[in-house]
């Protein structure tokens, strides 16, 4: 078995739901009424994702660095 790691992304729309995103796996999103829903969710979305790729012989590349930046505009 073997063992993958990908960095979440949650931020909060216009009417307060969350929304996770995967930006390791492309198109890979999920949301929820709370951050608990959407980790649940993404987490759902995320092996779904992999098992996917996985059946179809698609690679499934490493995360090797994320960064946060912060701008003043």
């Amino acid at each position: 078995m073997k063992h993958y790691r990908f960095t979440i992304v949650y931020e909060q729309d216009e009417d307060g739901r969350i929304i996770a995103l995967c930006p390791g796996l492309q198109g890979c999103y999920a949301e929820g009424e709370s951050q608990e829903e959407a980790c649940a969710n993404i987490r759902e979305a995320v092996e779904a994702h992999l098992e996917s790729r996985i059946a179809h012989g698609d690679p499934v590349y490493a995360e090797i660095y994320s960064e946060a930046i912060s701008l003043a505009l």
